[in-house]
């Protein structure tokens, strides 16, 4: 157990060796950790969250060597996802009689994940639970990110347990925000927030307003992965709100795969012309950069200029994969086009633009062709539409 104040205890897993993430499609190269939490009250010890599955035998024996499994009162449920709920089988072979308080669709998904019964106590915004000391207030969070998830307030502690919300997929040695590398937390603060929680980015802001609304001290918050946030707490809440408001930097990521290298000719020729106009550009080529990063340099950009090789009458495999990916982030206030080379029927860019708007991209300009290796004229016409493309983010 680790103290973070009086009478309330990290009690997680660092995941050191984890490389991918949901499934494979998060990439964490820092790893991460399952931070659980554990509070004393005067007349209760609850225990919010568990951890991954393949970590209960060692959570729970440190646990019980720690604290003993005996003397928890109550379990607290925040999500059930298998990275936060994955020990709660095996604790409860040891503790049947354990009260789990959850939400109400948390149950349901206790049930259809484990298929088994569970001593809920489901509760909903506003709900308390006094344990001594300290008073205990949920507040639910639907889609932040799964309809089950919900927060924990701890009244007399001033301490928010946020669950996914402002959480980073980064195992360090130290537990607090003000103690690891700035631009590498914020890397992985943004990344998780691109890949994890920007499709509900309209759920951000009145979660939000609603808990501030309580009127409630907040000195930290505790996530469910990654650092504690104990300094200038309310930078987080302040970059969440600011991220889920059709954010973007002075970027335009250029994606896109190549066959003979044409394709690529044509992503650099538009990266010159965004260079050209002050902005930066990121040109990644889609089959040889990890979509986790690719999505989040999506997400910081102002423009996205998407090109791929007509193949087979469509586009190649590496863009098909990403343009889904783009889909799912449900982006904001974002401006595109698409490109692409073709050896005789050219179906890509057009695909790709369509795939773009179906993406919440305004188009503008495009979609361009290129029959086999573009001339230096053809280079040339898309330096300049990539120089007046950059002009024109400015101006919106």
């Amino acid at each position: 157990m680790i103290r973070i104040k009086d009478d309330l205890y990290w009690v997680g897993v660092k995941d050191w060796e984890l490389k991918k993430f949901h499934g494979y499609e998060f990439t964490t190269e820092n790893g991460s950790t399952y931070n659980s939490y554990l509070i004393k009250g005067g007349k209760m010890t609850v225990l919010v969250d568990t951890c991954w599955g393949p970590f209960k035998e060692q959570y729970l024996e440190k646990l019980d060597n720690t604290i003993g499994l005996q003397n928890i009162d109550a379990l607290i449920c925040q999500h059930t996802e298998t990275d936060h709920s994955g020990a709660m089988t095996l604790l409860r072979e040891k503790r049947p009689d354990l009260p789990v308080y959850c939400t109400a669709k948390a149950k349901q998904f206790l049930e259809s994940q484990y298929h088994m019964e569970w001593n809920c106590v489901t509760v909903k915004t506003g709900d308390k639970l006094d344990i001594g000391g300290y008073e205990l207030t949920f507040i639910e969070a639907p889609m932040l990110h799964w309809p089950d998830s919900m927060f924990t307030y701890i009244g007399g502690m001033a301490t928010l347990l946020s669950n996914d919300a402002f959480g980073q997929h980064y195992a360090t040695g130290y537990l607090y925000n003000d103690q690891v590398d700035q631009s590498q937390l914020w890397q992985e603060a943004i990344k998780y927030y691109a890949n994890i929680v920007s499709p509900y980015a309209k759920m951000v802001k009145p979660k939000v307003d609603q808990f501030l609304g309580l009127g409630v001290p907040l000195e930290i918050i505790c996530p469910s992965h990654g650092v504690i946030w104990r300094d200038d707490t309310m930078q987080i809440v302040n970059r969440y709100v600011e991220w889920s408001s059709g954010y973007k930097e002075e970027q335009v990521a250029i994606i896109y795969d190549t066959m003979w290298l044409e394709t690529r000719d044509m992503a650099e020729a538009l990266g010159r012309g965004v260079t050209g106009a002050g902005m930066t550009a990121k040109v990644i080529n889609a089959s040889k950069t990890d979509e986790t990063h690719v999505m989040t340099d999506a997400f910081r950009s102002a423009g996205i200029l998407v090109g791929s090789p007509t193949v087979n009458n469509g586009v190649s495999v590496a863009m098909a994969s990403i343009m889904e990916g783009l889909k799912h982030l449900k982006l904001q206030g974002k401006q595109g086009a698409a490109f692409g080379s073709y050896g005789w029927s050219g179906e890509a860019p057009g695909i790709l633009q369509t795939r773009l708007e179906e993406a919440g991209v305004k188009i503008a300009g495009g979609p361009f062709k290129q029959l086999h290796n573009p001339t230096r004229e053809e280079l040339d016409k898309l330096e300049e539409f990539g120089r007046q493309f950059a002009e024109g983010l400015r101006q919106v």
